[in-house]
């Protein structure tokens, strides 16, 4: 009809018009308020990184909806009646970027509301500011008012493209192309929706838990991320002494508060208020005064309403029972008259017992009375303290409501605490031996003496390089801490050596691999590592024993290691550790984290003897006992010196030497066995496919070989030159068999059998933000960028992005309880600068000193963008660091092997409880290993005690080395 184009034009012309206003809004947000903040004429109105939070993606959405415009604009200035413009929408709405743009905006909304909330604190002349900028722009709005716009333009869209539909005839041109951009968009609405839901939910959980602080006096530390406000109820306490109180019980997900009630003259009772009820979250028409709180995993409700039939029926058959007794005993009594002799003392014992009956039969159904009248009670009892609390409820109906919302509360509690409770062992200070000493690095090494398990910590102050060895027997315990180099140590590294039946077979053939009684009794250790800013750390290893493989495929050639089979068909019998639950060898392959390859590199084939035309002219290097460099044949070598098997550790130093220790020298000789220097810093080392890579701060990657599978000759290399001086290669790990680098904001994937480059992909659009951390788990591949707050997961092997997570929400909970001014500072230069990926989750550790972990979600082979259950959500541990957290490690240890730890010393009563409860807890579950999370760094905080704690400050400038048992 006639008025279909007309329509048409006029929802274009609605189209253009809404678009030039949201264009002029953002336009507004870039010139008006972002520019001026960042380079202010006068002094700063606003710390630049605050800055960087309010307008986080705002350039980014502008540059995509200007283009948009424009596009719009050229439709509308050639208009016709066939004129299509579903091919524009498509082309803008379709691309991937622009979802993450928008999800990254609304889920840092609250962070950037927040930083213009510190900024307005912080300085009047910012309040100003904005006054100011208000009334210069044209439509006379607000910083919040702009702000928002991004979070509801989108539905917007939706809308206008539905209109369209309705008045465009199927046949137009123009039809299918609006079909498909309907869909485009309402993918993209819904993902983006997903956030804002969860952005609002997460405001309007601090809005409450601030609401209750303020409300309830002497009420402390309450704020906690994971913890969510369920319902306040009045009630009225029944005590045996004192009478009755009113009172006002505050449910949490995971706590219970109790108060002391006083009301508001001429205010009106309400007796119950559940969270969604009103527009004030809690009954403020009360004064509360706080009187206890107990964690709910510690608290039973002595069973009234769901056992009631029971206990009815039990006090039904009592009574009954009673009247028995009362009939048998009047049978009895009828009896005693009929005696001749005297029995006076049997009548008295009769009379006794009848009274006895009586009276516990009137108590038995003056109970069966109340349970039919009065089901309003509730008794609750304390498991540690030993206490019982009998509240009064107003109604039936709120007293269950309010149980079953406990029920509720405390069996998803349980469920959580299943599926991930790392328990906090232990603080270790690291005391300084000289000013200035901070760490960088660490890893777990492997041929220690038995029963004992060392991690080897770096410590530097830029003229000296410590390691220092935490030794883990019965109690962790820093044995010593030794100078190795004058430099600063960026990266360590430690290389599994051979097996004993590989180094057996080969010196002397004849003699088989059982020569070695104690080898399959060895316990095993598997160790995957990840560190901070510019270092990288190692793969697991293993005692130089021989291995028990996990996987049975292996066992049938134990004796025989086959000279012809390969790595490559080794690795399918994948022997990563069974506590990760997972068979498939591709997934196992590059398991735990951003220095993870799994034990089967162990098993190298091994060419049972040396032929005269091996490629290799049978040399090496080595540092002879009195430290100068011999040159020996490689048979001399080893006949004189096992040591050559053996696992090493590696470490890179800034001045660009690299020290390798044989992992079973005593590092406090300080011996190592040999030294490779090269032009520049050493970045990370990574062992990976019988070879080691080398990363230079000058662009290039250095590989070395195992000569003849067993001895690292320092004379034989290969320079892969994959960087620049300005864009080296920042971190390597192994991923599905190929090394991953980060180079720059971009990633190398490398073939590590021909070390040719295969693919490669940019991580964000920023190249002054290099990569600085990566892990990969499973088919899922985690990575954060350099001053960044983000990270992100990308598929093994698709290579797509998958999702993004801002930790700054989770910080931010973390620091509620600190001082305004060092939250301000903490949250305005927020970065990631550790990740750990172990046992189904994702440890990151940030330069506020928390640490949060993140369960990781499953990634099959078909997972791809918007398939994840987004949006997901970090926790952070209550013990963390006063400063940056500079590593994260970790140490698994063999089943039995186990470690003892004095409790730690908690503040206050209450802790205690929840930690002995914790325990008991964890005491249940099947323990299927002991695997060590350490994370090393500036000072140890505990989260839970508020700044005014006597504590706080004692513990700033000393270096912790912080353990968690998962």
């Amino acid at each position: 009809s006639s008025t279909h184009p007309d329509m048409r034009r006029h929802v274009i012309m609605t189209l253009l018009d809404t678009e030039q206003s949201y264009v002029e809004s953002l336009r507004t947000l870039i010139q008006g308020y972002m520019k001026p903040l960042k380079h202010p004429e006068t002094s700063p109105l606003c710390d630049p990184s605050l800055v960087d939070e309010m307008f986080y993606q705002i350039p980014e959405i502008f540059e995509h909806h200007e283009q948009f415009l424009e596009q719009v604009q050229d439709c509308v200035n050639q208009w016709h009646d066939k004129q299509t413009i579903g091919h524009v929408l498509i082309q803008s709405f379709s691309k991937e970027i622009l979802a993450n743009i928008y999800s990254a905006y609304i889920d840092n909304f609250m962070n950037a509301k927040d930083a213009v909330r510190i900024a307005k604190e912080a300085k009047p002349a910012f309040l100003k500011f904005l006054e100011q900028s208000m009334r210069e722009n044209k439509e006379k709005q607000a910083l919040g008012d702009l702000m928002i716009k991004p979070v509801q333009r989108i539905p917007r869209y939706e809308l206008l493209v539905k209109d369209l539909l309705k008045h465009t005839p199927e046949d137009h041109p123009d039809y299918l192309f609006l079909q498909d951009a309907q869909k485009n968009i309402k993918r993209l609405a819904e993902r983006i929706n997903k956030g804002r839901r969860t952005a609002e939910e997460l405001e309007r959980e601090t809005r409450v838990m601030q609401e209750i602080e303020a409300h309830i006096e002497g009420v402390e530390h309450i704020l906690n991320p994971q913890r969510k406000f369920l319902r306040q109820e009045m009630v009225v306490e029944t005590k045996t002494v004192g009478g009755k109180k009113d009172r006002s019980l505050f449910l949490f997900s995971d706590l219970l508060i109790c108060t002391t009630l006083k009301r508001k003259s001429g205010s009106l009772r309400r007796t119950s208020m559940s969270l969604y009820s009103t527009a004030s979250f809690i009954d403020t028409s009360s004064k509360y005064k706080f009187l206890w709180k107990l964690p709910l995993e510690d608290i039973e409700v002595v069973k009234g309403s769901s056992n009631q039939a029971t206990n009815r029926e039990n006090i039904q058959k009592t009574i009954s029972r009673l009247d028995e007794d009362l009939s048998t005993l009047g049978q009895i009594s009828k009896l005693s008259e009929t005696l001749s002799f005297p029995h006076q003392s049997l009548d008295d014992v009769i009379k006794d017992l009848m009274a006895s009956v009586h009276r516990e039969l009137a108590d038995k159904q003056s109970l069966a009375f109340s349970m039919t009248l009065l089901p309003t009670k509730l008794e609750l009892t304390s498991t540690s303290a030993e206490t019982t609390f009998i509240f009064e409820f107003s109604s039936p109906d709120t007293r269950s409501n309010f149980e079953q919302a406990f029920e509720e509360a405390k069996k998803k509690l349980a469920m959580n605490k299943d599926q991930w409770d790392p328990e906090f062992l232990k603080a270790i200070p690291i005391m300084k031996t000289r000013s200035g000493m901070q760490f960088s690095c660490a890893s777990p090494s492997h041929s220690c003496p038995e029963n004992t398990y060392e991690v080897w910590v770096c410590n530097s102050d830029g003229y000296v390089g410590q390691v220092c060895l935490l030794n883990i027997r019965d109690e962790p315990t820093v044995e010593a801490c030794i100078a190795v180099c004058s430099a600063r140590i960026i990266c360590i590294a430690a290389v599994p050596g051979l097996k004993n039946r590989e180094r057996v077979g080969h010196s002397s053939p004849s003699v088989p691999s059982e020569s070695n009684p104690t080898a399959s009794t060895q316990p095993q250790l598997h160790i995957c590592i990840s560190g901070s800013s510019l270092e990288l750390s190692e793969p697991p290893a293993v005692p130089a024993a021989e291995l028990v493989p996990f996987d049975s495929d292996d066992t049938d050639d134990e004796d025989s290691p086959s000279p012809s089979s390969t790595l490559q068909s080794q690795a399918s019998h994948s022997t990563i550790s069974s506590s990760f639950g997972n068979d498939e060898a591709a997934v196992s392959k590059d398991m735990a984290t951003e220095t993870t390859s799994s034990e089967e590199e162990q098993e190298f084939p091994v060419p049972s003897s040396f032929s005269a035309d091996s490629p290799m002219d049978g040399r090496a290097m080595r540092r002879s006992s009195r430290g100068s460099f011999t040159r020996a044949s490689l048979e001399d070598l080893l006949s004189i010196d096992p040591e050559a098997y053996q696992s090493s550790v590696w470490l890179g130093t800034e001045d660009g030497c690299i020290h390798v220790y044989q992992s079973s020298d005593n590092i406090r000789n300080r011996k190592n066995s040999m030294k490779m220097q090269h032009s520049a810093s050493i970045l990370c080392i990574l062992y990976l496919d019988n070879k080691v890579f080398v990363s230079l701060a000058n662009g290039e990657v250095i590989v070395y070989q195992r000569e003849a599978g067993d001895f690292w000759d320092p004379q034989s290399s290969q320079t892969l030159c994959l960087g620049s001086p300005t864009g080296p290669v920042t971190k390597m790990v192994p991923v599905a068999g190929k090394l991953w680098c980060g180079c720059q904001n971009r990633v190398l994937i490398i073939n590590t059998s021909t070390l040719a480059q295969e693919h490669s992909f940019q991580v964000s659009q920023d190249s002054g933000r290099c990569v600085t951390s990566i892990v990969s788990y499973g088919k899922g591949v985690w990575i954060a960028l350099q001053g960044s707050a983000h990270v992100r997961l990308y598929h093994a092997s698709t290579y797509e992005s998958l999702t993004e997570v801002d930790v700054a929400p989770a910080v931010h909970k973390m620091l509620a309880g600190s001082d305004a001014i060092i939250r301000q500072h903490k949250a305005a230069c927020l970065r990631i600068t550790a990740l750990l990926a172990c046992k189904d989750l994702l440890w990151i550790g940030t330069s506020a000193g928390v640490v949060l972990t993140l369960a990781i979600p499953p990634v099959s082979s078909s997972t791809g963008l918007g398939s994840l259950r987004a949006p997901l959500f970090p926790m952070g541990s209550a013990h963390g660091h006063t400063g940056h957290v500079r590593f994260l490690t970790c140490i698994e240890l063999p089943e039995g092997f186990d470690v003892n730890f004095p409790p730690p010393s908690e503040s206050g009563k209450f802790l205690t409880r929840r930690d002995s409860a914790r325990r008991r807890a964890s005491t249940i579950l099947p323990v299927k290993s002991n695997l060590l999370v350490i994370s090393g760094g500036d000072g140890y905080e505990d989260f839970r005690l508020t700044s005014s704690s006597e504590t706080v400050g004692r513990d700033d400038s000393t270096n912790h080395l912080l353990l968690w048992r998962v």
